[in-house]
């Protein structure tokens, strides 16, 4: 984990101090919040390392004018919230900013060794130094954590003397201190030695301590801890599932379970958010005089909208109803959400036609879509003008938030909120689509069925060993449809990285693959000035998109690493990928959907064995 930089003391605009209610330790952006050091996970502050703390004060502790509120009413809906709110920034007249809680409170001192909480060292005030030695003390390298979300110490105490209590008033109760030092010999865990003043036992390594059953065989398990709710928050329903223990710095240690969706029409413009908060109230009305009745009461008289687009909004919403009760779960929902999407993006929505409010312009190009039919993609739009609202829902420790159940996901606060934390991006994409008629053909071929299922076997593999009842684990997406798109987005991205100066970071894929969808979506993903140049979306232009499918194919034949990755039986974490490497088709993981997983190049090219695997290549002429 990259540590933020250190933050100096500034003054405010007026010259004075600023206000902070607490010490402030270093800054993130609002971004970051999101993706990297939300809620529950461990930031390092120079020598210090703490955890980000829960939501339960964030009404009280994030201020209006740092922390605004943000509509995206289709999102508000799928997650059961009322709106979302940006993180505060750090700036220099932010008041409290976001809040942290020391952890792991184990430290130790380099000079006398001595390994115990942090309060046990007498720190003066606002420091982190030995009180004896006045030494910077180096926080527990260790942590342990289980596959419900929480988090705790490392056992130091119970490792050394390979006692199963856990008794916390008994803790010490040989009178003896506990002491960590490295012997240098190595750069291994059997060079980090912890023992124990009271000679009652011999000083032990930490090597094994990363073994899965390690601490299974002490016959510890997980007594639920939070500690970003509160130094001694439990969870109420206990726990006793199996712990492991992490690197500090581990990705293992914190994954968001990230959801997002486009502002499409007719909520793409800002005139509805005065509603936010009445639109369940407003379901309930199907007569317009009863809807204008509730708006006059309501907004005496001045309403923010028209009845018109007031009737409008709630028939796109009651269009995105489940039908009955299989399409009431989340995975349902969210699907249906890309099915609207998928569908505002084929048809588009010109800017001519609405007011500067509008936050969605999609236009057909103005070249002839023709030159991309030997390629087999349709359909090209050029999405001049788009908004993302992307939602931190929870997180999870120790497996992948794709493959998780809503059992295993850590929810953002001890009390259900109203809200979430989002980050609103501002930016262009181009979106394509593939020939639905030559892609049925294509998809059907054995050899490209047999290729994909065992991606999926694998995939699915991974996500049965990570759930606590195989049989209910959730079914690996993997379809010859669906890792087709995936690595196209992945080359395009790659292509235009190179041709367009984009930095691969600041592009994102988006995939509609289902069997009414196979679509592209490639946008900029990033909140700065990168979004809004106009530059991605003059690649849309059908000749020079189809240049740039062209050169990323020619690309995709070859790879570094080849003939290895090209004729590897498995690739990537337990074989849920095939012919794809960080040297050819792998992207920085904020910008793939499926964090860099199912993806297969042989399925664009072919291989030199299996031409005809490759989507492509009968168009590329080899």
């Amino acid at each position: 984990m990259t540590p933020p930089p250190a933050r100096r003391r500034r003054s405010a605009a007026n010259g004075t101090a600023p206000a902070h209610n607490l010490p402030r330790r270093g800054t993130v952006r609002r971004a970051q919040v999101i993706s990297t050091y939300g809620v529950g996970s461990l930031i390092a502050v120079d020598h210090e390392s703490f955890v980000v703390s829960g939501l339960d004060e964030a009404d009280h502790s994030w201020r209006g004018d740092e922390a605004p509120v943000v509509h995206e009413r289709r999102l508000a809906r799928l997650l059961d919230v009322d709106c979302f709110r940006l993180p505060p920034a750090s700036d220099d007249t932010s008041k409290d900013g976001l809040r942290v809680r020391r952890f792991p409170l184990m430290h130790s001192c380099p000079e006398c060794n001595e390994l115990q909480p942090h309060r046990d060292f007498s720190p003066p005030a606002g420091r982190s130094v030995c009180g004896t030695c006045e030494v910077d003390l180096v926080p527990s390298r260790f942590v342990v954590a289980c596959e419900a979300g929480h988090l705790d110490e490392f056992p130091y105490w119970q490792w050394v003397h390979r006692s199963p209590d856990r008794d916390s008033a008994r803790i010490g109760r040989c009178g003896g201190k506990l002491r960590m030092r490295t012997t240098g010999r190595t750069s291994s865990l059997r060079s980090i030695v912890i023992s124990c003043t009271c000679g009652q036992v011999p000083e032990v390594s930490m090597e094994g301590s990363f073994r899965r059953n390690a601490l299974k065989d002490l016959r510890l398990t997980c007594r639920g801890a939070r500690p970003w709710l509160g130094v001694s928050a439990t969870d109420p329903a206990g726990c006793g599932l199996p712990l492991r223990t992490l690197q500090r710095g581990s990705s293992s240690v914190w994954q968001p379970v990230l959801k997002s969706a486009l502002s499409i029409p007719p909520w793409s413009s800002s005139r509805a958010d005065p509603l936010a908060g009445h639109w369940e109230k407003l379901r309930k009305y199907e007569d317009r005089a009863h809807v204008a009745v509730y708006l006059d009461a309501v907004f005496d008289g001045e309403w923010p909208v028209s009845l018109d687009e007031v009737m409008t909004l709630l028939d796109a919403e009651r269009e995105e109803d489940p039908q009955d009760d299989r399409e009431a779960g989340f995975d349902h929902r969210y699907r249906a959400l890309r099915n609207k999407e998928y569908e505002r993006l084929r048809s588009g929505n010109d800017e001519s036609e609405h007011s500067q409010d509008e936050q969605f312009v999609c236009e057909t190009p103005l070249g002839d879509p023709g030159v991309l039919r030997p390629l087999g993609i349709t359909g090209p739009m050029l999405v001049k003008k788009l908004r993302e609202v992307r939602a931190l829902k929870a997180f999870t420790r120790l497996v992948d938030a794709e493959s998780t159940t809503d059992a295993k996901e850590m929810p953002l606060s001890q009390k259900p909120l109203r809200w979430l934390p989002a980050m609103e991006v501002q930016g262009e994409g181009v979106f394509l689509r593939l020939d639905e008629n030559r892609l049925d053909a294509w998809e059907k071929a054995p050899a490209v069925a047999a290729r994909v299922e065992r991606m999926r076997a694998a995939h699915q593999r991974v996500l049965e060993q990570r759930a606590d009842d195989p049989s209910l684990a959730v079914r690996s997406p993997a379809t010859p449809r669906m890792v087709l798109l995936h690595t196209l987005a992945h080359v395009l991205i790659n292509e235009w990285s190179l041709e367009a100066g984009y930095p691969s970071a600041s592009l994102r894929e988006r995939l509609y693959a289902a069997d009414d969808m196979a679509g592209v979506l490639v946008y900029t993903a990033t909140s700065d000035s990168a979004g809004s140049l106009g530059g991605l979306v003059a690649q849309g232009e059908p000749e020079l998109l189809d240049r740039t499918v062209r050169s990323a194919m020619r690309r995709a034949e070859w790879c570094s690493s080849d003939p290895l990755c090209m004729e590897a039986e498995t690739a990537g974490s337990s074989g849920t990928n095939l012919a794809a490497c960080h040297a050819c088709v792998m992207l920085p993981e904020t910008s793939c959907e499926h964090n860099n997983v199912l993806l297969d190049r042989a399925l664009l090219v072919g291989t030199p064995g299996e031409p005809s695997l490759g989507f492509f290549r009968a168009s590329l002429g080899r």
